[in-house]
Order: C-alpha cells, then structure tokens, then sequence
C-alpha cells in the first residue's frame, strides 16, 4: 500500500472505500475504537447502531471533520490523507447531513452551482444553466431550477441535498439519517431510486440509520456498531432483525442497582390524553399520544432521536404549542405557562441545558434563582434580596456538589456535568415539587455525574415525585425506570413495566419494525 498524493477526481465507477483500525478520543472518552469497514464498489451499505454508537464519529473521520487518533482511510487500497471535506471530495467521497445545508433564499440552480469547490471571479449563467439542464435530465431526481430553495417541500429539499452530491461527481454516498425529516413514501422514493443507481454501478452508498426496514429493503451489508466498537458485519440476505437487534444493543446488559422504596398509594399526576404536536417543518411530530405518570413512579420513553420525543417534551415545558388534545397534572389542565408550572410543581430538566434551561452569560446563583428569584426569600415586595440569592446558591452548591470558582462564575464557563448539576439543583430543591420531567439528563457526561444524577432522580421519586425520563440511552432507563414505553414515528409502540421488558423487543421497536 502506498500514500496517494493527488485526488482522485472524475471518477467514472465508485472506488473500494476501507476503513482500517479507527480510533478516535476525545480527552479521556473514547468514541471510537479500532473499527474497520468496507464499501465495497457498486453496493448499498448499511452502519447500525443506537444514539451515542459511534456511527456519526465515524463518518466524520472518514470526511475529515475529525482528525483520528489512530486509523487509516484507504481508497483503492492506496492511503489518502483526508484532512478536510474538499480531500474527501478529491476522492470522490460525498455526504449527505440531517440537517439541511441549502441557502433558502437563493434558487436550486444557484445552490446548485454554489456548492463546488471552484472559485469561478464570473459566472456565465447562460453556460451554467445549459449544463444544469443536462445534468437534471439524468438525473435520478428532479427538482425545479428556478424555484427557492425556502418554498420547496422537505422531501424536495432531501434530494436536492443528494443532487449536489451528484453534481459533485461524488461516487461514495454517506446518508446520515436521511430520511428522518421525509414521510415513509417519500422515504421510500428517496432510497429506492438510489438503489438504482447503485445496482447501474454509478454510486456506492453508505447509509446510517436506525430503521430496520431501510436495512432489509435497500442495503446489501451492514456493519453494526456498538458503544464505540465493532458489534459485528454481515451480508442482509443472511441476517434476521433479531441478528440485528441483538447486534445492536448487546445480550448482557450490566443494569445498575438504584435503590427505590415501594410507592404508597400511588395518584395520577401527569396525564396526556390524545396529544399531538408538528415539526417545525409542518409534518406531524407525535401523536395522538396518551401517558400518565402516576407519584412515586418513573415512566421511561426509550426511542432513536427524531421520533417525537423531542417535541413532546417541549410541549410539556410549554416551549412547544400542541396541535390536538389535552395535558392535566394533578387532575387539572395544565399549558405550562411559569404560574401553572408553580402552582402545581412542575419542574424540567431538559436536554442541552445550557441552550434550553439556562442563562449562558448569567451567574451561577443567578440561574440557580431563575425558577424563585421573585418569591421569599429570594425577594422582598418584589426587590431582589442579592445576598439571600447567593446564600442559597452555595448550599445548593455544596448539597449538588456543583464544581465552579465561585457562585458568581458564568454558568457558560462551567463543565457540561456542572451545569446539568446547576439545573438539577434549582429543578429538585423545590419543596413543592410534584412532577420532574427529564429530557437525556446525562448525555455526554462523565461516570460521577452521571451516578449523582440518576441518585438524584431516584430519591426524587421515593419522595413521591412522579418522573416522566425521556433518554436514548436503553441502560439508563432499564435501571432506573418502573414502567418503559418506546416511541416510533411518533407513536407509542410498545409498553410494560421494567421488570417484564424484553430488550429484544425494545430493540425492534426502537427500529421501527
């Protein structure tokens, strides 16, 4: 094997992408280890693995996002140095993100155009359009040149993000979750006619996802990744969805022991009855759903990411307006307004704190205070009693265990753990507290944060707290849940109490399967 210096441009076929050994940290977590992959040319490749596999980390090696810690990419056999996204480019790597990368405000055709790597001072759009023109007309998909990109619907704006990609002359595909934001037949159409040009010997593909179905019906091999490692690989034809799943989530799973106290007369605190929300691209985000979580009960909602529950824990921190139906706590309507979240205990914990629950430039004491600066103690006839906000800071400080300088510190200076730690010391030390609702609550933490929350979480509930816990993380709500419910597409499908779940199961459904 040798380095190979120049790129690897107009190629006509899609060269043997291998993946060698790849390891990738960051600081003292290892994201990635010692995984090896191949597309072979001409095939539909599938990457499995849950929310914090790897899979992402992953590709963004392969496409010089990150640079590895140990591991090589080899295209053709030969070793290419890919550094950035324009070395992945040279050979003939593309991708295809989640989210969208497209200019709203500007035309398909100048979008088009905008994403080559040439530095053109003029452009000639006469030439350009002519040339776009006999692009579109052999092209697996068509969208109109003239229209903004902002009018286009979500499935128009997925394959425009493919066509740029062709229009690259990009022969490897990387689609990570490309069909999170389509419907299913939109889904279908997408994949379906890259398969196409996949079985024509035009493309290689390598798509991330998390469905089952998309695997069986499209994908020739899949490699499943697991917590960083290499799970396993196989040829579809002679996998089962069990395989897969099992694969995919483990067969021993070391649940952690949480100490829990029998609930005494257990009463409904949260119930949602027949709810439904949008995306905030119009298409329907959940439901109707209906839950209830009753005192001294924890109720866990396990799902890959983009399957709802996102949006229904902002509708239920009042950050997201429903569509359809009715939530009531403590048996009576509830809108998540600030004087309905008092009156009745409500408290959240949502995901990426610092963005959703937090003041980034404000103190520590300050946004410990955020859920009482404007009641006794805290205030006095309406005025800010400084002193009482920074003495109740520091024993939450201290109670929580919260590592900052000083009370005074910008929240945004402090660690990930720190911060989810301030949060859940404002949420938790209200006496009054009826219903704790926690959104991925240790996500990107380290194991002693992660300990102390989920202790936290589990004291609350022997209080009599009632805890809606919301995580892609299977482990942590077979450890600490009572009851567990997967959500898919928005739905619930599949319910039973911990003690009688049957991972296999979870794992389908979790697929969509």
């Amino acid at each position: 094997m040798t380095t190979l210096a120049p790129p690897l441009l107009h190629l006509n076929s899609p060269p043997e992408l291998k993946v060698v050994n790849m390891t990738k940290r960051f600081g003292s977590l290892v994201a990635l280890k010692d995984v090896t992959l191949t597309l072979k040319p001409g095939t539909f490749h599938g990457l499995l693995g849950e929310n914090g596999a790897g899979k992402s980390t992953l590709v963004k090696c392969i496409m010089g996002f990150y640079a590895p810690t140990a591991g090589q990419v080899l295209i053709n056999d030969q070793i290419y140095p890919i550094r950035s996204p324009k070395d992945a480019h040279g050979c003939g790597i593309g991708m295809v993100y989640q989210h969208f990368t497209s200019v709203p405000a500007m035309t398909v055709a100048e979008n088009l155009v905008l994403s080559r790597y040439d530095r053109a001072q003029v452009i000639n759009w006469a030439q350009e359009y002519e040339a776009l023109r006999t692009f579109m007309a052999r092209s697996p998909f068509q969208v109109d040149l003239d229209v903004p990109v902002g009018q286009l619907a979500a499935g128009q704006k997925q394959k425009l993000e493919i066509l740029k990609q062709l229009y690259l002359q990009s022969r490897i595909l990387i689609l990570d979750e490309p069909t999170s934001v389509l419907t299913p037949d939109e889904a279908d159409e997408v994949l379906g006619l890259l398969r196409q040009e996949v079985q024509a010997g035009h493309l290689s593909v390598l798509l991330i996802t998390h469905k089952f179905r998309e695997v069986l019906a499209f994908t020739d091999e899949v490699t499943v990744l697991r917590k960083g490692h290499l799970a396993g690989h196989g040829t579809v034809a002679d996998l089962t969805v069990a395989d897969m799943a099992q694969l995919m989530l483990g067969t021993e799973r070391a649940t952690k022991t949480v100490d829990k106290t029998d609930t005494v007369s257990a009463q409904p605190v949260l119930e949602v009855k027949e709810l439904g929300a949008f995306k905030d691209n119009g298409l329907v985000a959940f439901g109707p759903l209906n839950l209830t979580v009753h005192s001294g009960e924890i109720v866990g909602i396990a799902g890959v990411s983009g399957n709802g529950q996102r949006e229904l824990v902002e509708v239920l921190a009042g950050q997201r307006s429903p569509t359809q139906g009715q939530v009531c706590v403590t048996g009576e309507p509830y809108r998540a307004t600030r004087a309905e979240m008092v009156r009745h205990g409500v408290c959240t914990l949502p995901e990426e704190p610092l963005r959703n629950a937090c003041v980034p430039g404000m103190s520590v004491a300050e946004n410990m205070a955020l859920r009482t600066f404007d009641r006794p103690p805290l205030a006095r006839w309406r005025w800010l009693r400084l002193g009482a906000i920074r003495q109740a800071a520091q024993k939450l400080i201290e109670t929580f265990r919260v590592k900052t300088p000083s009370p005074e510190t910008p929240i945004q200076n402090l660690s990930g753990g720190n911060v989810q730690r301030t949060v859940l010391a404002r949420e938790l030390s209200s006496p009054d507290i009826n219903l704790l609702i926690a959104a991925n609550p240790c996500f990107g933490l380290d194991f002693s944060a992660v300990d102390q929350i989920h202790n936290a979480i589990v004291e609350a509930r022997n209080r009599g707290v009632a805890v809606l816990l919301v995580s892609e993380d299977l482990d942590e709500l077979l450890a600490l849940s009572d009851r567990i419910l997967v959500i898919s597409e928005g739905q619930f499908v599949y319910a039973s109490t911990t003690e009688q779940a049957n991972v296999t199961d979870i794992g389908h459904k979790m697929a969509g399967h």
